[in-house]
């Protein structure tokens, strides 16, 4: 097929308008065998993204995505790179529009230095004693010293590397901080206070 000129230039807008941004996002992935991994966003566009991975799949491979403050994304590998692989987004011309939203509030976010956590109210709840799972699936019991909608700061003999991905008992989250006796955890997406008191209420 012979790219005609007018495909061309339609292929040089699109590049345009989905510019990449760097952001810091965590997440999952699926591959085809249902095998699923750990993820970092490195940059993403609405058409595109770049991911940091210890097992990238293969290219061509359909690949499902659930990342942190985004929501679900699939589409194929387009290639690996040094510690991760690229693929293309497949989605709708709404989703687009969504993902471009998004991806200017995570950038803003990050540029300004501003958790969301800053701008929530931070409570001690009733029953502060919970348990901290990880990855792998060890769990240890935790005190909350405080929570809020975004996030949560957690006494605990472990402390797990900054990044990891773990469950506050049933809230997906991820390790922000250390502190001298525990972790400081964001929450994968905003919670209701309705959700926390159920959580952590009894």
């Amino acid at each position: 097929m012979i790219a005609t000129a007018s495909s061309i230039q339609q292929q040089q807008v699109e590049r345009r308008r989905f510019q990449r941004v760097r952001i810091s996002v965590y997440g999952r992935y699926m591959l085809q065998d249902r095998s699923e991994y750990a993820c970092k966003v490195i940059d993403m566009s609405p058409g595109n993204v770049s991911l940091q991975a210890e097992y990238p799949g293969r290219v061509g491979e359909r690949i499902i995505v659930y990342l942190d403050h985004i929501g679900r994304i699939e589409g194929r590998m387009t290639r690996r790179i040094d510690g991760g692989f690229a693929m293309e987004i497949n989605a709708s011309e709404r989703k687009r529009d969504k993902l471009a939203a998004q991806l200017t509030w995570l950038a803003n976010k990050h540029e300004l230095d501003l958790p969301e956590d800053r701008r929530h109210e931070r409570i001690t709840p009733r029953n502060p004693i919970t348990h901290m799972k990880l990855p792998d699936g060890r769990e240890y019991q935790c005190r909350i010293v405080d929570l809020s909608l975004s996030g949560a700061a957690v006494e605990s003999q472990v402390k797990p590397a900054l990044g990891t991905q773990i469950f506050l008992g049933s809230m997906r989250g991820r390790v922000v901080r250390h502190f001298e006796d525990g972790v400081a955890i964001e929450f994968a997406a905003v919670q209701e206070q309705a959700t926390l008191d159920r959580e952590f209420s009894d």
